[in-house]
């Protein structure tokens, strides 16, 4: 970042032509790059607005398509989802009357990684799709000017649609490519990228457990070792995830509120619900009821703001959990959210969480003696958790039932 801004303080000092303006152009562009691992927004947004009026200038229909995608990613990063929409949109429009194959493979890509966002499942896959197909061969192995390989990241974001969807072996078999190119290329954060893809699609199973846990360590690891503060936060979320389910709270705890703290302080906005949500989910389970509905009632807030569809159907199930765990259970209020997680879950095909949603329903009626709703609630979060491989809680679910039949 340094030398970049050195050239771009001597660029002032050579004549001005169209090769002086090009390179003004490119080492903004350059510049961007190198702070995006720091999360610096501001800073990467006036260098890409002034790439902009400088491309534009030169009409350069190239340069303008790496900028429309650079200010896709950083509208995702502030959470304005509908804006990353519409500059990946400009980007395709663009690569598509230059004839840009790798242009509009990124442009699919950050489409994909806003619709993601959103929650729209279905149309992040497609776009996606479109990435990985447009990569192939020595293209999979080039950064093309990123952060991240493009054919591991699109990969990486397939597993995680796939992961909420529950469908879980064709988001793995995506995840281990994206990891075998990773480790061909020996490139550190695209490894993260592709250990946390698979590690949470692995969460959202609940399988493979022992095998995932040194992977998520290991992203971790590279985000402090390769310098990458600014993606700290989700890695580490995704690795406080696999503590709390394995029973690991107070590392959870721990390793949640770091990341809270850190993505808060750098207002990666596409960061703080998740992070907030998990840290509430491990306070729950360490007893601290307040705590955690104060975590959860945040989230909420912040997901309507930024219209985080899928972190608010977590939220209100976590919200019935923490009702139905109180003395005594807050038994209305519990239904209430469930319910709300479920309507949210059906429409986004959010499968493994309609599981879990029927499943609290189905134990909260137990506890009222409402044997027949129960019955209704536990039969189908028994069938969602096998028709989706979901071992973990699937015993659980089979227990409830059986003391309702």
């Amino acid at each position: 970042m340094t030398h970049l801004e050195q050239a771009l303080a001597a660029l002032q000092h050579l004549p001005e032509s169209r090769d002086t303006r090009v390179q003004a152009v490119d080492i903004r562009l350059e510049l961007r790059s190198a702070l995006a691992p720091s999360g610096n927004s501001d800073r990467i947004l006036a260098y890409l607005r002034e790439a902009e009026t400088l491309a534009a200038a030169l009409d350069d229909p190239h340069r303008l398509e790496q900028i429309s995608v650079f200010l896709s990613n950083y509208f995702y990063r502030i959470g304005a989802y509908d804006q990353a929409v519409t500059a990946a949109q400009r980007t395709l429009a663009l690569a598509t009357a230059s004839g840009d194959v790798v242009q509009h493979a990124l442009a699919n890509q950050y489409l994909g990684l806003a619709y993601h966002s959103q929650g729209a499942y279905r149309q992040a896959i497609d776009c996606l799709r479109q990435t990985v197909a447009s990569l192939e061969g020595a293209r999979c192995y080039e950064r093309f000017g990123h952060v991240f390989l493009p054919a591991v990241q699109s990969r990486a974001l397939l597993t995680l649609c796939h992961a909420e969807l529950g469908t879980f072996a064709e988001g793995r078999v995506l995840g281990e490519e994206g990891l075998r190119i990773a480790e061909v290329v020996a490139h550190p954060a695209s490894l993260m990228w592709a250990y946390s893809g698979i590690g949470l699609l692995s969460l959202r199973q609940g399988s493979d457990l022992r095998r995932i846990l040194p992977l998520l360590e290991r992203a971790v690891g590279i985000c402090h070792e390769a310098d990458l503060p600014s993606y700290f936060p989700w890695a580490a979320s995704v690795l406080g995830a696999a503590y709390t389910l394995g029973g690991r709270i107070a590392d959870a705890v721990s390793l949640l509120t770091q990341a809270m703290e850190q993505t808060t302080t750098m207002a990666r906005v596409n960061n703080q619900a998740l992070c907030c949500l998990l840290l509430g989910e491990a306070q729950m389970l360490a007893g601290r009821m307040e705590e955690a509905h104060a975590l959860i009632e945040r989230t909420l807030a912040f997901t309507r703001e930024y219209q985080e569809r899928v972190h608010q159907a977590y939220a209100f199930r976590l919200l019935g959990e923490i009702a139905a765990r109180r003395d005594p259970p807050q038994l209305e209020s519990a239904e209430a959210s469930y319910h709300q997680a479920l309507a949210l879950a059906e429409e986004l095909e959010m499968r493994p969480l309609q599981a879990h949603s029927h499943r609290g329903l189905g134990i909260l009626y137990t506890q009222i003696g409402r044997q027949e709703q129960a019955r209704e609630e536990l039969s189908t979060a028994v069938a969602l958790y096998r028709a989706m491989a979901m071992q973990f809680w699937l015993p659980q679910a089979e227990a409830a039932l059986v003391q309702v039949i």
